[in-house]
């Protein structure tokens, strides 16, 4: 477990989520998921990069998680992917589904959209952007489902879960929503709504996602996020 524990550190997991983690991070599944992923590497384009695959550990760590905002999959083409849900870096354009994601920000809450994709602010002040899976083929969208990462990711989910300060988990679409099974509604927060992808922008728009999660946050003593880039 310790050269496995120490791996994670260096791909640059914070010690408070190492810490809680160390059983999953212990299991033979998780040393078959690395396993995978490493001779994935060695053959194909894999998307995020090595050491951005657990970026939205590492910019919100444990005890800082105000809001979850679960993901799906990372974008799978040239330089979108790196580690955070729904973002990209600039120089890199955003994709459809932030896009939405903007425009439906500025009708909640007046923010006028950014010239750029990058969420990592929203990473720092406490929203935990974290795809149920961690790292995709090249212009192969889903190619690493199923091979050990939902496990990973609902054992960040359960950390979460289990901590005595409760959060908003925030669950877009039908693939997030299946993942409220780990919340503990009686304790936390729970904002499910549409996903942003243009296949459900129309339930998508107009739906006040994010002053509902103001409004969670609020029922839990907490003061609104503070949305803008």
């Amino acid at each position: 477990m310790r050269e496995t524990f120490l791996g994670m550190l260096r791909h640059g997991i914070p010690q408070d989520w190492a810490r809680v983690l160390a059983p999953e991070i212990a299991s033979e599944r998780f040393a078959s998921l690395e396993r995978f992923v490493a001779e994935e590497r060695a053959r194909k384009t894999i998307f995020p990069p090595e050491d951005r695959v657990f970026t939205a550990l590492a910019r919100t760590p444990l005890e800082r998680v105000e809001v979850v905002l679960v993901g799906q999959d990372p974008y799978h083409d040239e330089g979108q992917a790196h580690g955070l849900a729904f973002s990209v870096e600039p120089p890199t354009k955003p994709p459809p589904s932030l896009r939405n994601m903007y425009k439906e920000l500025e009708s909640d809450l007046g923010i006028a959209p950014p010239t750029h994709g990058d969420l990592s602010a929203w990473a720092d002040r406490g929203v935990l952007l974290l795809n149920a899976v961690l790292t995709v083929v090249a212009h192969e969208p889903a190619s690493h489902a199923k091979q050990g990462w939902e496990e990973f990711t609902d054992a960040v989910l359960r950390a979460v879960n289990d901590r005595p300060r409760p959060a908003v988990f925030a669950l877009w679409g039908g693939y997030a929503k299946k993942k409220g099974k780990l919340v503990d509604r009686a304790r936390h927060e729970v904002v499910e709504n549409a996903h942003p992808s243009p296949l459900s922008a129309k339930q998508f728009m107009g739906s006040k996602p994010f002053s509902r999660i103001d409004a969670a946050l609020a029922k839990l003593g907490r003061p609104r996020m503070d949305w803008r880039l």
